[in-house]
């Protein structure tokens, strides 16, 4: 999968942007089989799809694509509570579990994202600009678990897992869980160890 370094280019078409969403979301769900064309009206999956194509409208510029941008946007709001702004490049791989109350506002997304319900990604104040330096960058491979909220110009590093209704104000290192409010940083090999150990006797 491409880096988040590699998606800067935006040469990904939709196509294989889709395709790799729909690999990791068919791992989860069970379906061992290649994205098929009536897979992009599955309501589980179009959130993604109108990710995609919003995004690739708004990059082909002009009114047309701004409209359709916008259209695309406006959809994934009503139908799913889901807010994406169109510029917002999210790396292959993506998987949304949940939609409802999440905010993407980031500055970029990173390839094998996974996102649940109520996840806030945006800036630390009022930015309707959409300045890159107030909004967080996420890595490849992170997990933004339910509620997890990311403010501010800051980046959340690949491999990394923000927990349950965690604020991250502060850089995350890569393949750190980080917990609480405000938000403390775990290696992930210490949490691991700390859950699966035994307790002395």
């Amino acid at each position: 999968m491409a880096r988040l370094r590699d998606i800067e280019s935006k040469t990904l078409p939709v196509g294989a942007l889709l395709d790799a969403d729909w690999a990791r979301f068919s791992s989860y769900s069970g379906i061992a089989r290649r994205r098929r064309m009536r897979d992009s009206l599955s309501f589980r999956f179009l959130p993604n799809v109108l990710i995609r194509r919003a995004h690739a409208f708004h990059k082909s510029g002009g009114v047309f694509g701004a409209v359709l941008s916008k259209l695309a946007c406006l959809m994934l709001f009503v139908l799913y509570g889901l807010e994406y702004p169109a510029r917002l490049c999210i790396g292959p791989g993506l998987v949304i579990f949940h939609t409802q109350g999440t905010i993407l506002g980031a500055n970029r997304i990173g390839a094998n994202a996974s996102i649940y319900q109520q996840v806030t990604l945006g800036a630390v104040q009022p930015d309707f600009q959409y300045t890159a330096a107030l909004r967080p960058t996420i890595g490849d491979n992170v997990s933004l678990t339910a509620g997890a909220k990311v403010i501010g110009g800051i980046t959340v590093g690949d491999g990394s897992v923000v927990g349950a209704n965690a604020v991250v104000l502060d850089d995350v290192p890569a393949n750190t869980l980080a917990v609480g409010v405000p938000a403390r940083h775990i290696p992930r090999d210490a949490s691991v160890d700390a859950t699966t150990s035994s307790p002395e006797t």
